[in-house]
């Protein structure tokens, strides 16, 4: 896979991942900040690297496997690799500005 195909791959990777939502905010992960890596290989293999708001976060066990689906259903994906990390701790300045607007927050 060359530069281009990985930089397309990515794109529809975000694109996959900005449809999956906090069931308590409505703004995406990666507008939450949730989504710390994206890391996509020459064979396709993807690792993502994400955290959620709280480790008691209702969706704790159902958002992963909600990344992990909406990716793997991407043309050209191989296979994929969800990591729930804590560490960093998530916090409410990774939110995108876009977002704190939409909440009110700016």
């Amino acid at each position: 896979m060359n530069s281009v195909e990985k930089a397309f791959l990515e794109t529809k990777i975000i694109e996959a991942l900005e449809t999956c939502y906090d069931p308590e905010i409505p703004v995406n992960i990666v507008e939450l900040g949730l989504v710390y890596r994206i890391d996509v290989n020459d064979y396709g293999d993807v690792e993502i690297q994400m955290t959620l708001t709280t480790p008691h976060c209702p969706v704790a066990t159902s958002l992963p496997g909600e990344v992990h689906s909406k990716v793997s259903a991407i043309q050209g994906v191989k296979s994929v690799k969800v990591d729930v990390v804590w560490e960093p701790p998530w916090d409410p300045a990774k939110i995108s500005d876009s977002a704190k607007l939409t909440l009110g927050m700016l």
